[in-house]
């Protein structure tokens, strides 16, 4: 899960708040009541990609991510999120998880679903309820040279409406990237590897 517009700042609320307003007013002239995931194909997606290697096992480091406690480890602190869902959560398809966050000084709930549970090696969860029109986060983990590589595929479609490439461009990109880019970095922390995001140290984390 992790994926938030972040930041503050007068003008950056002003243009959230219109770009609400308006993403609301497509929603009720476009929809009608459909629900919008049957409207995925017709969505223009953005995509974000994450990569690191950790020198743990690969059950070790599965296990790691079906704790659901920990996902407030791997979120920045300026989102102030918290898990509403009582603990403990069992992990599985089909599990939701209830969460909490503020975006620039306003509460908000985000909801998603384990649409695929695959250990050791994958699992997908699903916004069902929060922020974006639609997001969807594939985790994926390779054993490898000893230790063990995770990819993060995310793949998303902003709030806005028609305002939405406006909106990705100005205030989501950067900030995806960011809360990204802390996740590696705690993670790196987590599993021993803190120096480099990979074990080549090239940048691993893009958002188009």
């Amino acid at each position: 899960m992790a994926g938030i517009v972040a930041g503050g700042g007068g003008s950056v609320h002003a243009l959230q708040e219109a770009a609400i307003k308006v993403d609301s007013a497509w929603r009720a002239v476009h929809l009608g009541g459909v629900v919008e995931r049957s409207l995925a194909s017709d969505m223009r997606f953005h995509r974000l990609t994450s990569d690191i290697w950790v020198p743990r096992p690969i059950e070790a480091v599965f296990g790691f991510f079906a704790d659901a406690t920990n996902l407030e480890q791997l979120t920045p602190p300026w989102l102030r999120f918290r898990i509403l869902t009582p603990m403990p959560v069992e992990m599985r398809e089909g599990t939701l998880i209830d969460y909490r966050i503020r975006l620039h000084g306003v509460p908000l709930r985000w909801q998603t679903e384990i649409s695929a549970w695959e250990p050791p090696f994958r699992f997908v969860d699903e916004q069902r309820r929060g922020p974006y029109r639609l997001w969807r986060h594939e985790h994926f983990f390779t054993a490898i040279d000893g230790g063990t590589a995770i990819r993060d595929e995310v793949r998303f479609v902003s709030p806005g409406g028609i305002l939405e490439p406006l909106i990705h461009r100005c205030l989501v990109r950067g900030d995806v990237q960011r809360i990204f880019e802390y996740r590696q970095a705690r993670l790196g922390v987590c599993f021993g590897q803190p120096s480099s995001p990979t074990r080549d140290g090239g940048s691993q984390v893009v958002v188009v």
